[in-house]
């Protein structure tokens, strides 16, 4: 797909020479692939906080009975 963009060229630049990627578009890809992993990561520990666990639970236990 061809988008028409206006991208911060100071951003670009940097990310340009930070990735060390050979073109503008492989340097965008993946910032918008490490953009969406990163959020995707985020919403993972938010559900990981929602997890009450169990003081009690022995997991020691559990391996013993295989």
């Amino acid at each position: 797909m061809t988008a028409n963009l206006d991208i911060d060229q100071s951003l670009l630049n940097e990310a340009f020479k930070i990735g060390g990627k050979r073109t503008k578009k492989e340097t965008v890809n993946e910032a918008l692939q490490e953009y969406i992993q990163h959020r995707k990561q985020k919403d993972l520990l938010k559900l990981l906080r929602q997890i009450d666990f169990d003081p009690k639970y022995n997991y020691k236990s559990v391996r013993e009975n295989r």
